[in-house]
């Protein structure tokens, strides 16, 4: 045995290969931190449930207890109830989506149905598209499955299809296989950018002439602000695409019921990894959910989240215009997020600690990138804080950025000014990106 696994673990040597892709996320390391109420957090993507009226979802779970306690309390089925299944294609469908509940498998959150079809397709070395940047829990789902994760451009139009074409092209030439395309086109998080209608038929396409699945996974969906989305991809591909969604930010994450909506072939499958996984997803969760959908007036609800984080979205933006006029960041439609870009100079990873001492958090940009970049990027949420604190986080973190500027004016003399004006945008890749 390894003098590491003497000295540390006794049983390193006999963990499986596979678990060297496990690491801890570093939206996840910022919870303690981000916890305190001196931080002003703009890290984690927290939705503000202290929105949902809490007679809603108690109502909810007295009914289910009242009506059907002895199923709500009792497993369920691998799929997911019949019930749920019919209301979330009645979800979907508000985005385009028509097809069969029966094609519908219910997950522990959309995480879970994330981890599931990487189960079903990834072998160790399959190729995994994603965007640059791309969701860091699902970078940690591919990397625990010792996906090789490969990185396709992004501008304020979502992902590049010319750039997809190319990446697709080199990496069939260097004989590897790629399995699917992880997409999220809707207020992606970390870049809050849409993909455009154009763009996502184009893709298809591409997609369909490679032979390569695309999984889009759509949390944020119906959270728009201005006006909807573009419709859903799977709503013109229902063989093709695979489609995820969740509860987690139209109602509370609480409750963790996602769901994935999968081509025939794909869904009995699912089913199978799913109750390999856990026997069956959270039954309680589903009722009450149900019940929910049954007897409040959930679109309203929605609505209310959207003023909510249209409203903290427009006090992030005005902060950033006011604070750092000089950098650039992207404006989202809906979600929860703004990438900010920084000056070439700064490391996000680095300056987290000073942050944190000036009581603001953030998430780095390295967060979203498998490969290292991300590093001159920030990922700001402004779904969780007041209208009033995120000014205050911001204009802290603005100090933080001309803090750390001076610092390395003074220690190598060069002329760097307060925030220079030109900077890298999502456009643009950072230099270590291939």
């Amino acid at each position: 045995m390894s003098n590491q696994g003497t000295n540390l673990d006794p049983w390193y040597d006999s963990y499986a290969d596979r678990t060297a892709g496990l690491s801890a996320s570093e939206v996840r390391a910022l919870f303690a931190v981000a916890s305190r109420p001196e931080v002003v957090s703009l890290a984690g993507g927290m939705p503000y449930v202290s929105a949902l009226p809490p007679e809603l979802v108690s109502g909810s779970i007295e009914r289910v207890l009242s009506k059907n306690a002895a199923m709500a309390l009792q497993y369920g089925s691998g799929q997911g109830t019949p019930a749920i299944r019919e209301h979330i294609m009645q979800i979907m469908a508000m985005e385009g989506i028509r097809g069969s509940a029966d094609d519908v498998v219910v997950t522990t959150g959309s995480q879970q149905a994330l981890d599931l079809v990487t189960r079903l397709f990834i072998n160790p070395g399959d190729v995994v598209l994603a965007e640059s940047p791309s969701y860091v829990g699902a970078l940690g789902v591919f990397r625990a499955y010792q996906a090789d994760v490969q990185h396709v451009v992004m501008d304020d139009e979502g992902l590049v299809p010319e750039a997809l074409r190319e990446s697709i092209a080199n990496l069939t030439a260097q004989g590897k296989r790629i399995k699917f395309l992880y997409t999220i086109p809707n207020f992606h998080n970390p870049a809050g950018v849409t993909l455009s209608w154009a763009r996502r038929l184009e893709i298809l396409e591409i997609c369909r002439s490679a032979g390569i699945l695309v999984l889009e996974d759509n949390p944020y969906g119906l959270i728009y602000f201005d006006k909807p989305a573009p419709q859903a991809m799977r709503s013109v591909d229902d063989e093709g695409v695979i489609y995820l969604g969740s509860f987690s930010k139209t109602l509370a994450p609480g409750f963790r019921v996602g769901w994935a909506l999968a081509p025939h072939a794909i869904r009995e499958k699912l089913i199978l990894a799913n109750e390999s996984a856990t026997l069956a997803p959270n039954s309680f969760g589903q009722f009450v959910i149900t019940e929910y959908l049954d007897q409040a007036d959930w679109r309203g609800q929605i609505d209310v989240f959207r003023g909510l984080y249209a409203e903290r979205r427009d006090a992030m933006l005005s902060a950033l215009g006011e604070h750092l006029p000089s950098l650039s960041w992207t404006k989202p439609n809906g979600g929860f997020f703004v990438w900010l870009s920084l000056p070439e100079e700064l490391d996000s990873k680095a300056m987290l600690p000073r942050a944190v001492k000036e009581l603001v958090a953030y998430t780095p940009g390295t967060a979203f990138f498998a490969d290292g970049g991300g590093a001159h990027h920030i990922r700001l949420s402004f779904c969780y804080p007041q209208p009033e604190m995120i000014k205050v986080g911001v204009g802290r973190l603005a100090n933080v950025i001309n803090g750390e500027l001076d610092l390395l004016r003074t220690f190598s003399g060069a002329r760097l000014g307060k925030v220079a004006a030109s900077r890298p945008s999502i456009t643009t890749p950072p230099p270590n990106i291939d």
